[in-house]
């Protein structure tokens, strides 16, 4: 079985693709552009892609094919409706990164609360050592305990999330983008009485037509101004522009954010000239990527082939 994957550099040159190469005849590409992915994939009869857009016309060039997996739990990037139509599968893998997505939630929330990056800062400016007493109290931070945080989307890690926040003491609710309020463990809320209540907004929703500039100037202007953003699920779902004119204004306190409206950043992008930058954690989209969920994801991948 001739098996291609067109872009294995998203998984990182540390990812071990051993489970694939047991499941056939493996050629591997770093990336691909749109022009030569018809060469690679002919007579292929599975495909392995991350982002790689695999089209209507794509699909018809190579009539060998017999599977689309999808190094993702997303499948954006693949015209699923017409593969289905040719009686081509198209395989996704879901539930590898949940922990990974947690971590980094967790991590980048309670360095922007905590003031990680100024206090670090004060230290290595010699700041601290010319203050003149045991320690320093130049940025002032709260506890989580007792705080609310309301999550935007409770699927696998929005509850994970939940789980965590809870152990941590804080008061969850959510806003189910779905319409259906599954999880019966926290009060499931509109989206105004989550913006208006809570002290942390954590998104970890897909992106879709319910979705897509979900959070913009209007429901910012409804968040408290002590209120931090955390987006882990998809860059279109916040209107970048407006959060960083809320964090300038200070209309919230700050945001911590993995995923954006177009990947890798641009330089001109509007996050990368917020003048409170000590207000904003930005992460290269690497929520997913710890060792033991990528592992996983290839393991999915390796299960999905068969």
């Amino acid at each position: 079985m001739k098996i291609v994957f067109l872009d294995s550099a998203t998984l990182g040159a540390d990812a071990d693709l051993t489970p694939l190469k047991s499941k056939g005849c493996l050629t591997v590409y770093e990336s691909t552009s749109p022009e030569f992915v018809k060469e690679r994939i002919s007579g292929a009869e599975v495909i392995i892609v991350n982002k790689v857009l695999i089209t209507k016309e794509i699909i018809d060039s190579s009539p060998t094919l017999k599977s689309i997996c999808v190094a993702a739990t997303g499948v954006n990037n693949v015209d699923t409706a017409y593969a289905k139509s040719k009686g081509i599968t198209v395989l996704n893998v879901s539930g590898y990164s949940t922990k990974s997505v947690t971590q980094i939630t967790f991590s980048s929330l309670l360095s922007l609360v905590s003031n990680i990056a100024r206090h670090d800062m004060a230290v290595k400016s010699g700041e601290y050592t010319t203050g003149g007493i045991f320690t320093w109290l130049g940025a002032p931070f709260f506890e989580l305990s007792g705080k609310s945080m309301g999550i935007i989307g409770m699927g696998a890690i929005g509850q994970e999330v939940a789980s965590v926040a809870t152990a941590l003491g804080m008061e969850v609710s959510y806003f189910s983008t779905s319409g259906t309020s599954h999880c019966k463990k926290y009060p499931s809320l509109t989206l105004d009485e989550i913006l208006q209540r809570s002290d942390v907004i954590s998104i970890h929703s897909p992106l879709n037509e319910k979705t897509l500039g979900l959070i913009s100037k209007s429901e910012l202007e409804k968040m408290k101004r002590s209120a931090f953003l955390v987006n882990m699920g998809r860059g279109g779902i916040v209107n970048e522009h407006d959060l960083a004119d809320a964090i300038d204004n200070e209309v919230i306190a700050g945001a911590a954010v993995d995923v954006y409206s177009v990947e890798p950043l641009p330089l001109d992008h509007p996050f990368l000239k917020v003048k409170k930058s000590d207000r904003l954690i930005i992460t290269p989209h690497i929520a997913w990527t710890s060792i033991e969920a990528r592992r996983a994801l290839i393991e999915g991948i390796a299960a999905n082939i068969g």
